[in-house]
């Protein structure tokens, strides 16, 4: 047996998980994997279900069904505000930050879910800029550095299970590479990252695996190494 498939390495694994809004199926049997210390993207078209994936790891949809295993821990069952326990931080493409609090303020708000979350002076040391702007409000603050504060906020709580949601859309290029160098960052700090992402450049050097996905299904996945070998499917998929 791989070790993608040995349990004890396994951070997330989800089994014919189908999802739904209302009347609305979105999710139609999602199976994935994701070990410690990976970085694993859901590529695709807007509308293919990566960003309902991460809401339904939340328990964010209407129903949900199927089997998704956190920590060793089946969450199906489980209330949304009872998985952040179990160590899983997600950061939505909107950011949710509190506009009306400053940089620090933000930052101490989040209860601790875990005991190894992230000091202030380490959650500065890998964002020089959120130290620089600690006492400004959430509405003075640029694109990039609300996103950076968003990130920051789920490192405090202690999460090693990072779901990440489009984090570079509309960023500047410069922004766009910081956020290359945290994520890295991260990896060697051991966290698992599940990452939704339109920018496949961006993506695509930080990855270890990606999973393609077409109308609520995974109908690819593809390593690092193969990355060169399926540009066309790539490019039939997702105009790269």
């Amino acid at each position: 047996m791989s070790s993608l498939q040995t349990p004890e390495f396994e951070q997330l694994r989800i089994a014919d998980l189908h999802a739904f809004y209302g009347e609305s199926h979105i999710l139609h049997g999602i199976d994935l994997q994701v070990r410690r210390g990976e970085l694993v993207t859901l590529l695709g078209r807007n509308g293919s279900g990566r960003s309902t994936t991460l809401r339904a790891i939340m328990n964010m949809v209407g129903r949900r069904t199927g089997s998704i295993v956190v920590n060793g821990n089946e969450t199906i069952g489980l209330s949304a505000h009872l998985i952040p326990r179990l160590g899983v931080g997600y950061c939505p493409e909107e950011r949710g930050i509190f506009a009306s609090l400053n940089v620090e303020e933000n930052l101490l708000l989040p209860p601790a879910v875990r005991s190894n979350g992230m000091s202030l002076d380490e959650i500065y040391e890998m964002f020089p800029n959120l130290y620089e702007r600690r006492f400004s409000q959430g509405t003075r603050l640029s694109g990039g550095e609300q996103q950076m504060l968003a990130m920051a906020r789920i490192l405090r709580t202690g999460a090693n299970l990072l779901l990440l949601d489009e984090i570079t859309e509309g960023l500047a290029p410069v922004i766009v590479q910081k956020l290359a160098e945290v994520l890295i960052k991260l990896k060697h700090k051991g966290l698992t990252i599940v990452l939704v992402e339109q920018n496949f450049r961006f993506a695509a050097p930080l990855a270890d695996r990606h999973y393609l996905m077409e109308h609520g299904q995974i109908v690819e996945q593809i390593s690092a190494a193969e990355l060169g070998a399926k540009q066309e499917l790539l490019h039939s998929c997702l105009g790269v």
